[in-house]
């Protein structure tokens, strides 16, 4: 593999949007005892109904380590689902793995960001995270694409959306925390953005969802639905934690235009819960010293956000939350054009995150 010494930008490549046709689907298989409760087999087997509906409308490649290999290679019983031997520290593939970007002629190479598992030891979520900065290396390895490396440079992929013509969305609470790259102002942010990610305009959303552990990723509270569209989670309930972050996200995104001066469409997606793990739920996870506490008292940040869009698909989490059906609703009408397929999202909320937070999309050069 070849790690270049440019950036993608002034090399003609860019991030396209998540609606643009994938080759495939990358998945890590859980495994912490830490994070995922009875030594994760109920999160295993929320994983895999993921797997199987994401391969209903492209390619799956699942990577598991030497373990967990043939458990996963047992449960991910489908013909369109890939499972490659990998040693990784979580399954969050979507923080971990690496952006994909393409030149739109046919060339596709991967952005490798520095990973610092949410924060490093100041507030980061597990206190070994080396295997996981590893992730996105290994990945551009199999798929032999050439890779460009941020050392140094600390970003998640659920901290940011584009919609491919120019405009990147992300918060405050994330990217400009001192816990991931204190040394850099917002402009020199943005500039590192634009210089890996072909982007023109950046859009700060002031926070995230109330209590992500994430320090407020993007994916779980504002996306892109089309260009000059973005789809936000909301509740007009002034007493919930969310309201004024709702409220804050909407007067950005009414102030401001995108990259191509258009003024932005905000769609409304209602937030789930409150929700909480149960006494239950919190006990069959085996706490470590370093590693993120579950009790039942820490509302968990569900949002209907954390969907994936794949080739004609939406894979959606559902909570059997009276929400449930308004967002499969809204999210049917936003894509007329894709099938939504709602799979069960609580035990992956339980770990920290939803469908978009363990996918990575890799998109058709």
């Amino acid at each position: 593999m070849i790690t270049l010494n440019t950036t993608p930008h002034p090399d003609g490549y860019f991030m396209p949007a998540e609606w643009a046709p994938h080759s495939q689907t990358w998945m890590v298989w859980p495994q912490r005892p830490d994070n995922w409760r009875q030594q994760a087999t109920p999160a295993q087997a929320a994983f895999a109904a993921v797997a199987k509906a994401i391969a209903r409308f492209e390619p799956v490649t699942v990577c598991a380590t030497a373990e967990q290999y043939h458990a996963a290679r047992a449960a991910l019983d489908d013909p369109r689902i890939r499972v490659v031997e990998m040693s990784t520290d979580d399954a969050w593939v979507r923080d971990t793995g690496p952006t994909f970007v393409i030149d739109g002629q046919g060339g596709l190479r991967g952005v490798d960001w520095t990973f610092n598992a949410w924060g490093g030891l100041d507030g980061g979520l597990y206190a070994d995270w080396q295997r996981d900065d590893e992730v996105a290396c290994k990945i551009l390895e199999i798929e032999r694409c050439e890779r460009y490396r941020t050392e140094g440079f600390v970003l998640e992929g659920g901290a940011i959306h584009v919609d491919g013509e120019g405009t990147l969305i992300t918060t405050e609470e994330c990217l400009l925390n001192r816990n991931r790259n204190p040394q850099l102002s917002r402009e020199q942010i943005e500039n590192v953005l634009a210089e890996h990610l072909a982007i023109d305009k950046v859009i700060w959303l002031p926070h995230g969802l109330y209590n992500d552990e994430t320090d407020g990723h993007v994916d779980n509270f504002c996306c892109f639905v089309r260009p000059g569209e973005v789809l936000l989670a909301w509740t007009d309930d002034p007493a919930d934690p969310n309201f004024e972050r709702c409220q804050a996200a909407l007067r950005v995104l009414e102030q401001t235009r995108d990259a191509r001066g258009r003024a932005f469409t905000v769609h409304h997606m209602p937030i789930p819960g409150p929700l909480h793990a149960s006494t239950e739920e919190c006990a069959g996870v085996v706490p470590l010293a370093g590693s993120q506490p579950r009790d039942p008292s820490i509302r968990l940040a569900g949002s209907y956000v954390n969907f994936l869009i794949v080739n004609g698909g939406i894979i959606a989490p559902s909570f059997e939350d009276p929400f449930d059906a308004e967002a499969e609703t809204i999210l049917r009408r936003l894509f007329p054009e894709h099938e939504v397929v709602m799979v069960p999202g609580r035990e992956i909320l339980l770990g920290g995150g939803n469908i978009h937070c363990i996918t990575q999309q890799q998109p058709r050069p």
